[in-house]
């Protein structure tokens, strides 16, 4: 039997393992052994489920990611071979505004804004985010020339900026400041300063080419999304379907489902690697107890600042290159309060605090209004979040802290009562967990691939390299396991898998 060494529990290391489950019940002599440092699984994919104090109910506390992208189907397809489809759910869309902090007070995101441009002319020239100026610069986006045109075959890799320099040249400083920093700042966890765009949203350096305006792209764009609604309606009955998803017991519930299908007698918690080595076909894994593991392929789905290490002991060049993809740190503080003590609007879902403000907290999410069965009735759920690149130094504080900033945000930005206590808080940090697509990003990656193909019987996974959405993460670890069992010749394809990408 050819056995797999799977370094890392997230979730790109559970697809991994459950794509290799899989071929072993298709027949194939294939088996894994996966080890997670952590004694739980799931990476940042962390749900607790807590108890009201009172008995109401429960709430379902999402710590890291809460959703997925509904667009791309590699969640849908797991969950189905799952038999856990139904089990996902849409947003609240009914609650679905989102507001920006300006002057320490709330501006409710105008309609029709797509990304960061403007698609509707009333509720941009109404609109209290942007000064005037402001409006008038991004209304030059109509007109303003491309910086280059692509020749035939080109691509937005070959034509990379960072973030802002694109929505600087296309939209004007103040449309990098109030949205599109807090926008890409909160997804990415990144610094536009520094962020490659070909890495992270190639489809707007495409827009510019084919559209010669980015409100022109997404105008064209509307009119299509509406287009296909109107031709494919939804069926009677149907759920809904919103931009993003998440499941009824929060994201980690699909991990743990993955870990079930797997096979959790071939997962071991609480055991980290320590070191690779490549002996021949053989592979050796050093665990952190001394223990010594030998297979015949490594997947490392660790974050890319702990496989370096790692990737070190056999091949220098890949670790070199691991190097230069930094990592940013953040911290999430969930609490669930009384609706008394919140006499605020609930009818949205979250609040994007630009640099410029200076708040601590980068961003709040309306849990509790966002998704359906979040909290009990007459109850509240709050997230914040801290960190990121404008400020590492704040994840060194206690949880105590972290829970005092948040609750002091929520009174100032929200109207929280002042003398409101949480009924629970909990802490989630993430630290170095969000990698930084900085500017020749694709490049790195197309040389650590082309490492990994001359490298039989191993291969990297995560969000590191080519997305770090849940679905991306998943296409990964599943991408990982078909390299390395096509290094032995064996194949299992799969209706809606990604097609072969090595890493």
């Amino acid at each position: 039997m050819k056995r797999v060494i799977v370094i890392g529990g997230g979730v790109a290391g559970l697809a991994a393992a459950f794509k290799i489950r899989r071929a072993a019940q298709a027949g194939r002599d294939v088996g894994f052994t996966l080890v997670e440092k952590d004694p739980r699984l799931g990476g940042k994919l962390a749900t607790e489920i807590v108890d009201d104090p009172d008995g109401r109910g429960r709430f379902v506390v999402d710590g890291g990611s809460d959703s997925f992208m509904t667009d791309k189907p590699a969640v849908h397809r797991v969950a189905k071979l799952l038999g856990i489809l139904d089990d996902e759910t849409p947003t609240c869309d009914e609650n679905k505004k989102t507001f920006i902090v300006k002057g320490g007070k709330l501006i409710e995101m105008p309609d029709g804004i797509m990304m960061f441009a403007p698609t509707k002319i009333v509720p941009m020239a109404t609109t209290k985010l942007y000064s005037w100026p402001a409006k008038f610069r991004m209304a030059l986006d109509l007109v303003l020339p491309v910086r280059e045109k692509w020749a035939p075959g080109e691509t937005a890799q070959q034509h990379d900026e960072t973030v802002q320099s694109f929505v600087v040249r296309r939209m004007g400083r103040e449309c990098l400041d109030r949205l599109a920093e807090p926008l890409v700042g909160g997804v990415n966890g990144s610094d536009p300063a520094e962020m490659s765009l070909a890495a992270t949203y190639p489809n707007l350096l495409e827009m510019e080419q084919k559209n010669g305006s980015l409100v022109r792209g997404f105008l064209a764009q509307r009119k299509k999304v509406d287009e296909m609604r109107k031709k494919y309606p939804p069926k009677p009955g149907a759920k809904r379907r919103t931009f993003f998803s998440s499941f009824l017991l929060g994201l980690q519930y699909l991990t743990d489902k993955m870990a079930d299908a797997a096979g959790r007698e071939n997962i071991r918690t609480g055991a980290g690697a320590t070191r690779v080595q490549r002996m021949g076909d053989t592979w050796r894994v050093t665990l952190s107890g001394g223990e010594i593991l030998e297979g015949d392929a490594v997947i490392l789905a660790a974050e890319v600042w702990a496989a370096e290490p790692l990737v070190r002991g056999f091949d220098a060049a890949m670790a070199d290159v691991l190097t230069t993809i930094p990592s940013s740190s953040s911290a999430t503080i969930l609490m669930g309060l009384d609706e008394a003590d919140c006499p605020f609007d609930k009818d949205w879902h979250g609040i994007l605090s630009p640099a410029v403000e200076h708040e601590p907290v980068t961003g709040i999410s309306l849990m509790s209004s966002k998704w359906p069965d979040r909290a009990p009735k007459g109850r509240v759920l709050l997230r914040g979040f801290v960190g990121g690149p404008r400020d590492q130094e704040i994840i060194k504080r206690s949880d105590e802290e972290l829970v005092e900033i948040a609750r002091q945000a929520f009174i100032k930005l929200l109207g929280v009562k002042t003398e409101a206590k949480p009924l629970f808080a909990r802490v989630f940090r993430w630290v170095g967990g969000m990698p930084q697509y900085t500017l020749g990003h694709l490049d790195r990656i197309d040389d650590l691939e082309r490492r990994c193909a001359d490298t039989p019987g191993f291969a990297l996974a995560g969000g590191g390299y080519r997305g770090v959405g849940v679905p991306n993460c998943v296409d990964s670890g599943e991408r990982a396991a078909t390299k390395v069992l096509g290094d032995w010749g064996i194949s299992l394809a799969e209706d809606g898998e990604t097609p072969k990408r090595l890493h």
